[in-house]
């Protein structure tokens, strides 16, 4: 009898913990940021990258109006403003970047020039998150 009820609490207390060892089949998803405007600085990149894999398993494409950010999901799309020119883009996200610090976006060649911060390197921008849905 004594057995049989150290079986029973042992059995009670270990079907809990196996219960929350079952997986769920959910989409993981990368948190927005909470505000829907970043001000930071922009950066570019385009020939030594052009054709390779971007994070999103794409091939980057230096004329393409696209770019990388940490957080944000693939496919968001986001208005940058050049604050120093008043230009403007729209671009996809579809890599992550940029590993440099103080930068907020990396830009692909198309999107810079159109923003006119090829030469600079470097511009600060505004960000505006239009959509983050795929």
């Amino acid at each position: 009898m004594k057995r049989l009820r150290t079986g029973f609490l042992a059995m009670s207390l270990l079907i809990p913990l196996l219960s929350g060892c079952a997986g769920k089949n959910e989409r993981v998803r990368i948190p927005m940021p909470s505000q829907t405007e970043i001000i930071g600085i922009a950066s570019w990149y385009g020939d030594r990258h052009h054709g390779r894999r971007t994070a999103s398993g794409e091939k980057y494409d230096k004329s393409a109006f696209t770019a990388a950010h940490r957080t944000l999901p693939f496919n968001s799309i986001v208005r940058v403003r050049n604050l120093e020119n008043g230009k403007q883009v729209e671009v996809r996200i579809n890599d992550r970047g940029p590993f440099v610090k103080n930068r907020i976006i990396d830009l692909s060649y198309a999107a810079a020039k159109a923003i006119g911060m090829i030469n600079a390197g470097t511009a600060k921008v505004r960000l505006e998150i239009l959509s983050d849905q795929p």
